[in-house]
């Protein structure tokens, strides 16, 4: 059989006989492939993608010049006859590489073995390469990020190398310089818009947002916007010039240009400043933006007040609308001042929308739109009172002015720097009157887009702004009202909840197939004539990936179930209207992961590009939408109602218990937090779950290196043990192991690490400091000396609180007493504070200084800890309480040692010594800084004293001699919270409580030793409390102390 020819084309690609006759070549390619897949694929077969790298990698600056042309000091030397053969022939290749990377992921695989990306990016600086290149490797690189996007269904799984490579100095600093050019021409625009797209698309991680504010990207997109703000005659020196006082501008923009596109702008600010307040602030304090919104004063208000479209109207009777906040809120229409937080009133001259709530933070991301947003509704944002950027209500009159993808992003900004605080609190109202109705009125199947909406410069079938829309609006709903009553209740009122539900049916719709078919050739292709040296990687097309259409589908489902998430966490009449709307089993579904065989994922991806099996055969959930799924059930299993009827009857445990083990540490994390609220008392899945081996799962999750994991675990098994079996109590600890749960409790290090600290110890083995480092329970290390917040403050809420207060959960103390109690414990729907997202990124953002402390991993891992310890020491305390509770007192205090457990909840009440010779702790008298434990470690230590206080007779005279344990408890009667309080007066009855005759000489003995402590005049003060609970329980414990002393 004779050997196929080399075509012409690949063999003057190979060995050019002259410049020329290599332009004419590869014009002959373009001309070819562009438009023609099967043609794509041919040339991919026959080894075109190495002599393009070749091509590519002859790059040479021309400095200066580029330089001037970038900056528009020459105008025409773009043109064909301007370029010399060497250029033309990179260009030619260039567009050659765009329109194979066009075809999607298949195509990208041969041109990353084929080295074409870093030839690419070495191209991109706008002071080494003609206008003309650049744009064109810019649109190359946007469709190689394109197609990477579809490579696979988990982001997490691909090998990128095109945001490993664009994300250094290098390139970043190029990026910069594109987006910093002041040329109005339309090359210069279209590269500013691609350079930004390029941004949002390979943007994933924190080191890349990090990088691209390093290197002066977000400065740049600063004074890019900033430029939008001058054409929109918004910058308030516009206002200052016509005041005698103002000065000349400095450092103003010129305007944006009609060929200017805002919402690339938006969206690549949106994406580099999320999850960091840090960078939020460095964005709102680029210089441009300085320049554009000086400092105002109450007559530059006043002037824009009377330029107002209802200045005529101001004598209408708004009585109580809101003051501006600065003179662009002059711009917006008039809203009802807010309610005062708590107040039950309602304004008169305008409905209220909903119960006021607090705000908090959400769980971090990775990318734009990938997490599942937790509530915290204990948490507040730290809110910026009086001195706002204006760039806050800008944004807000662009949402309101604008339309389509520049709406949407101009709300995502927006709603980043609410979230992250830097937005007055009274803005809550304007949100939820002005923003929130048009975020669900773009959820409409009929909602009209603006003509000019979509990006003429950026043509991805990915980026078209129908499916942007559907996919981004109710994530950025769910991000804005997570945790917000108000705006949840504005959402709702919009017909949030019905429109959501349509969505996510929607997305179920099956997909359309594509018929296409490799060409048909009479002679075999492949690498027979080919060069051995290159690579055969190069020459066949890679993993088929998804259609446009299906990634469409699965970004549109990730973000429906995060916003019917953030309804439904608060109110149960909004869980209701979610499950009337028929979405439990869609939620169900969502919950099956996509490929669960191994086998049959390795099939897939190995389909070759004409078999569209792989493309339109897509089963089960990528792990964004697992998360989100699980973030929805979750909230939905809040509900008492739901979980005996919705639930059960679409079958939720099945699925759930295969994300238990999901090979994604995150989706376990997620999955865990949804069997918290499965599992307790009132469950009626509780006995189902656990006789399918549930104990087993938690147990082995509770070992976990993942700190997460390992909190939610402990959390379920503290909702497992209450009121179960004794003999169920007894396995779960024996599972789980009494020295590990000490150890997560109180590791034996932490106070060699305290006295360590104090004497300045260190380890002789290498010199450190023992105290910076201690292994905890996972063998991570450590800073316990940091392990409280440096003003010796009660101990941040956010870690531990979720909708209610955790120690009411089903093991109230007054029913567990020797006393009457006047009602049976409540339990609620309380869950972990487990961000899943948020890649493994699950922090949430903490709101504090000039450091960017979003994501300090020690900070994270102490936090973290100080929640297990809690958990732990709950857990102890749903062992020992219920029926049979003398029985696993005793079995406790085998196991875990009884000196040993008291020592520990010594340990954890008593005040702590940091380090007392370093400069910045030294207190004046002694040089020694005490510091309280947490409140919540506090509240379950007490619990756990008081359930052994109402034990048998034989318990309460071991605690009774306690002397150190008791006098550490003296004090807390005065403590700050109402719950340890009253947790201290149920001690006192529980400890003064007459089983029968035989125990009254001991109880009268330990009334006396009560007394003796002090304790019965701390009852006394307690009789004028605030609080009605604790009152009540005084009352009880001074006429038993009373009765026994007489």
């Amino acid at each position: 059989m004779t050997r196929p020819s080399t075509p012409p084309i690949l063999s003057e690609l190979r060995s050019p006989s002259s410049p020329a006759s290599q332009v004419a070549a590869l014009r002959a390619l373009k001309n070819e492939i562009i438009g023609h897949e099967q043609k794509k694929e041919m040339w991919i077969g026959l080894g075109v993608v190495p002599p393009i790298a070749r091509i590519l990698n002859t790059h040479k600056g021309n400095g200066k010049r580029r330089h001037r042309e970038a900056n528009g000091g020459a105008r025409h030397t773009d043109r064909k006859a301007g370029r010399t053969d060497e250029e033309e022939a990179r260009l030619q290749a260039i567009i050659i590489v765009g329109s194979l990377a066009y075809g999607g992921p298949a195509y990208v695989s041969p041109l990353n073995a084929g080295l074409v990306v870093s030839p690419l990016l070495s191209i991109l600086s706008p002071a080494e390469s003609s206008s003309q290149v650049v744009l064109a490797a810019l649109r190359a690189l946007n469709s190689v990020a394109d197609s990477l996007a579809l490579e696979h269904p988990n982001p997490d799984s691909t090998d990128d190398c095109l945001p490993s490579l664009l994300h250094v100095e290098e390139h970043l600093n190029s990026l910069a310089q594109i987006i910093a050019q002041s040329s109005s021409s339309l090359v210069v625009q279209q590269q500013i818009s691609l350079a930004a797209a390029l941004i949002s698309k390979t943007c994933r991680e924190e080191d890349h947002r990090k990088g691209l504010a390093k290197a002066g990207v977000l400065d740049a997109l600063a004074t890019r916007l900033a430029s939008f703000v001058v054409a929109t005659g918004c910058s308030l020196h516009a206002t200052n010039a016509y005041l005698p006082h103002s000065g000349l501008p400095e450092g103003i923009p010129p305007p944006a240009t009609l060929r200017s596109r805002l919402a690339s702008i938006l969206e690549a600010v949106g994406t580099i400043i999320q999850d960091s307040r840090h960078r939020a602030l460095q964005f709102l304090s680029a210089p441009a933006f300085a320049a554009v919104f000086p400092k105002t004063d109450v007559d530059a208000i006043s002037a824009y007040e009377k330029k107002a479209p209802w200045a005529t109207y101001s004598s209408t009777p708004f009585a109580t609308r809101q003051a501006p906040l600065n003179p662009l809120d002059t711009l917006l229409p008039q809203l009802p001042s807010p309610h005062h937080r708590g107040s039950n009133g309602a304004t008169v001259n305008f409905p209220h929308l909903g119960a006021p709530g607090t705000s908090g933070s959400l769980s971090r991301t990775t990318s734009a739109f990938s997490t599942a947003l937790e509530p915290n509704p204990t948490d507040t944002l730290h809110h910026v009172e009086d001195d706002e950027n204006a760039l806050v209500a800008w944004l807000l009159y662009v949402v309101r002015g604008e339309g389509g993808t520049t709406r949407l992003m101009a709300a995502w900004v927006l709603t980043i720097l609410y979230r992250s605080g830097l937005a007055n609190r009274r803005r809550e109202t304007g949100l939820a009157l002005l923003l929130v109705p048009l975020l669900v009125r773009m959820l409409d199947k009929d909602f009209k887009m603006a003509e000019d909406s979509q990006d003429p410069y950026d043509n991805s079938v990915l980026r078209s702004s129908t499916w942007v829309i559907k996919e981004q609006a109710p994530a950025i709903l769910a991000m804005l009202i997570v945790d917000s009553v108000e705006l949840q209740r504005a959402a709702v009122d919009a017909d949030a909840i019905k429109k959501l539900s349509q969505l996510l049916k929607e997305s179920y719709d099956p997909l359309p197939t594509t018929s296409s078919t490799s060409l048909w050739s009479p002679e075999p292709s492949g690498p027979e004539d080919m060069d051995i040296r290159e690579s055969t990687h190069a020459l066949k097309l890679g993993p088929v990936g998804l259609l446009p259409i299906a990634y469409h589908v699965i970004k549109m489902r990730e973000a429906v179930l995060l916003a019917l998430a953030a309804i439904a966490p608060f109110k149960d009449e909004y869980r209701k209207a979610i499950i009337e709307n028929g979405i439990v089993p869609f939620v169900i579904e969502s919950l099956k992961p996509y490929n669960t065989s191994t086998s049959a994922t390795n099939k897939e991806a190995n389909q070759p590009a004409g078999n569209e099996k792989g493309k339109t055969g897509l089963t089960g959930n990528p792990t964004p939408v697992l998360l989100a799924a699980c973030g929805a059930a979750r909230a939905l299993s809040r509900s008492v109602s739901t979980l005996r009827t919705s639930l059960i009857d679409a079958g939720i445990a099945a699925p759930l218990f295969l994300l238990l083990e999901h090979e994604s540490m995150e989706v376990q994390v997620a999955a865990t937090a949804v069997v918290c609220n499965l599992i307790l008392e009132f469950s009626p899945m509780r006995e189902t779950i656990i006789e399918a081996g549930i104990l087993r799962i938690l147990c082995e999750h509770a070992h976990s290196m993942n700190a997460k994991l390992r909190l939610n675990s402990v959390w379920a098994l503290k909702h497992l043990v209450y009121t179960a079996p004794n003999t169920l109590k007894m396995t779960c600890l024996e599972e789980l192991g009494p020295g590990w749960l000490k150890q997560i409790i109180w590791n034996d290090t932490e106070d060699l690490a305290l006295s360590a600290g104090m004497r300045g110890d260190r380890d002789v083995s290498n010199g450190a400091p023992i105290t910076m480092g201690t292994p905890n329970a996972a063998g991570e290390q450590v800073d316990l000396l940091n392990a409280v917040q440096e003003d010796g403050a009660e101990y941040s809420p956010g870690v531990f609180d979720d909708e209610e207060d955790d120690s009411k959960m089903a093991d109230s103390v007054g029913a567990l007493s020797g006393a009457q109690f006047d009602g049976k414990p409540k339990p609620i729907f309380s869950s972990p504070d487990c961000s899943q997202t948020a890649p493994p990124n699950s922090t949430r953002p903490r709101v504090g200084g000039t450091d960017d402390v979003d994501f300090n991993a020690s900070h994270q891992a102490r936090s973290d800890e100080l929640a297990i310890q809690e958990q732990g020491l709950d857990f102890i305390r749903n062992l020992i309480c219920g029926p049979g509770a003398p029985e696993m007192i005793d079995y406790m205090f085998s196991e875990l040692g009884q000196d040993k457990l008291f020592d520990m909840l010594a340990g954890k009440l008593r005040p702590r010594i940091l380090n007392a010779f370093s400069r910045d702790r030294r207190s004046a008298d002694n040089g020694a800084r005490q510091v309280a434990p947490p409140t919540e470690i506090i509240i379950s230590v007490c619990y756990i004293i008081v359930h052994i206080a109402a034990g048998h007779p034989r318990h309460r005279q071991l605690l009774i001699s306690q002397n150190e344990l008791l006098k550490l408890l003296v004090p807390l009667f005065n403590h700050a919270h109402k719950e340890v309080r009253a947790c201290c007066a149920w001690l006192v009855i529980n400890l003064t409580w007459v089983d029968d005759q035989s125990d009254s000489l001991h109880c009268k003995s330990r009334a006396h030793e009560l007394r003796k402590l002090g304790i019965y005049e701390k009852l006394e003060a307690l009789k004028s409390d605030p609080e009605t609970d604790v009152r009540e329980r005084t009352k009880t414990a001074i006429h038993q102390m009373s009765t026994l002393l007489r």
